[in-house]
């Protein structure tokens, strides 16, 4: 699949978060079984200070248009900052966002060295249009989760999904834009690296919202057959 044809499928999955202090980027990460509410992923320093201080945000859907504005009390935020991930949790009904997910890449998996990855976001100097960066993978960081990967990643990129795609497997998401390390040994800001979170909190994530609804299910099979046993 050409480049071309991975953004069309993935532009509608996306987001772009703003908040007082700036703006990133998020995707569709997931829905809980009954899709009464949505999980955004993205990364936590997109939205660190607005769970700090209790400040609303703004998540607009670029295809459709649509905006929800959600105070403190209208969301949940499950957050790691040691792998700079978030996902934030708040009512489906509140935004029109695809049925379903682009899967994500599996926790065992790993990219290998060399293979080109892409990533979509909303870069600082075009807040308002879905840019696309592509590059190459420069090395695997195993003790932080990331990928260190040869492109470049623009404030407001942040929380991005990160991309990979094969004939076989086709698109999946392997992680989130996090940061630009420019190289400064000489003084100047010279060319440098992104780092990109792999998908591993996601998938904790996921397993915990399945978890959240195998028990409520569980729980109201438990009310009805006592029900049907008085």
């Amino acid at each position: 699949m050409d480049w071309n044809q991975i953004v069309e499928k993935i532009t509608p999955h996306i987001v772009k978060i703003e908040t007082p202090r700036g703006h990133g980027t998020g995707f569709l990460c997931l829905y809980n079984e009954d899709k009464t509410f949505v999980g955004i992923a993205t990364a936590y320093h997109v939205v660190e200070q607005a769970e700090r201080w209790q400040e609303p945000m703004r998540i607009e859907h670029g295809i459709s248009g649509d905006v929800v504005f959600l105070k403190e009390v209208d969301r949940v935020i499950w957050s790691d900052p040691g792998s700079d991930s978030a996902l934030i949790l708040f009512p489906s009904s509140e935004l029109i966002l695809p049925n379903e997910p682009v899967e994500l890449l599996p926790s065992e998996s790993r990219l290998p060295i060399g293979v080109e990855v892409g990533w979509l976001g909303y870069p600082g100097i075009g807040p308002q249009i879905l840019c696309f960066f592509s590059g190459n993978v420069s090395a695997r960081d195993d003790g932080r989760h990331s990928y260190l990967i040869d492109g470049v990643a623009i404030n407001g990129v942040s929380g991005g999904p990160v991309l990979y795609s094969t004939v076989t497997d086709g698109v999946k998401i392997v992680g989130t834009v996090s940061a630009y390390m420019v190289n400064r040994n000489t003084g100047e800001a010279l060319p440098g690296l992104s780092v990109a979170q792999d998908v591993s909190h996601f998938h904790a994530m996921l397993s915990r919202i399945k978890s959240l609804d195998d028990a409520r299910t569980q729980k109201q099979e438990d009310t009805s057959h006592a029900s049907d046993g008085n």
